[in-house]
């Protein structure tokens, strides 16, 4: 063989122990494929404290009902509501603050109509059982009617009228005080939780603390 072919030869000897070095790196040190990301995903990490996340958007709770009473339109200032007047022959218990003077139409007449107020406490359960009431209300009149401390117990709780200072409540038509048959109204007799109604208007019965209850007369 000449020295040329001589060479080619070596040289092809060479090349093919290359190849199968490559060969053999590749067999024995495979390249793995990364994962693809999913799509879509989202990380959600744990709560660290273990405890289920909050839900929103549930229905918010509703504050109990309680009573609106208007206010004495007079705006004078009114004495504390335990000036103990009426306190000895109401006995005990005494009648917490009153929270409304529910006002109504007792009798219509061809001449007037007669309102009717009564002033109520509450609630208070336990004060409505212990004078009496065993029917499980909270609000409820300072005494049973037919009682013989209540009128005693309702002067205690409600005063006297600003216009006439005897024990009720003060009647006013449209904001002004009852004072005969020119105002359009005016007071039954001697007994001043009743009116006597000629117009029409918005009636309020009010204590001296400025609780009042209303009533809407149309004749």
């Amino acid at each position: 063989m000449t020295r040329v072919g001589r060479r080619w030869a070596s040289g092809g000897l060479a090349l093919v122990a290359c190849l199968l070095a490559l060969a053999c790196g590749t067999l024995h040190n495979p390249t793995e494929p990364k994962p693809a990301p999913e799509k879509n995903s989202v990380s959600n990490p744990p709560d660290p404290g273990g405890l289920p996340a909050p839900v929103f958007g549930g229905p918010a709770a509703s504050p109990s009902p309680s009573p609106s009473p208007s206010t004495d339109p007079s705006g004078q200032a009114t004495p504390p509501p335990s000036s103990g007047e009426g306190s000895t022959e109401c006995g005990q218990p005494l009648p917490p603050p009153i929270t409304i003077i529910d006002v109504k139409v007792h009798l219509r007449g061809s001449d007037a109509w007669i309102l009717d107020s009564t002033p109520l406490v509450g609630p208070d359960l336990e004060y409505c059982r212990k004078i009496g009431f065993t029917d499980n209300r909270s609000v409820c009149p300072v005494r049973p009617e037919g009682n013989p401390q209540r009128s005693a117990c309702e002067l205690y709780a409600i005063g006297r009228a600003k216009d006439t200072n005897r024990p009720g409540p003060t009647w006013y038509r449209n904001g002004n005080f009852c004072t005969g048959r020119a105002s359009g109204c005016e007071n039954n007799g001697d007994n001043l939780f009743l009116l006597n109604a000629f117009s029409s208007g918005r009636y309020q019965a009010c204590a001296v603390t400025g609780i009042c209850g209303e009533v809407e007369v149309d004749r």
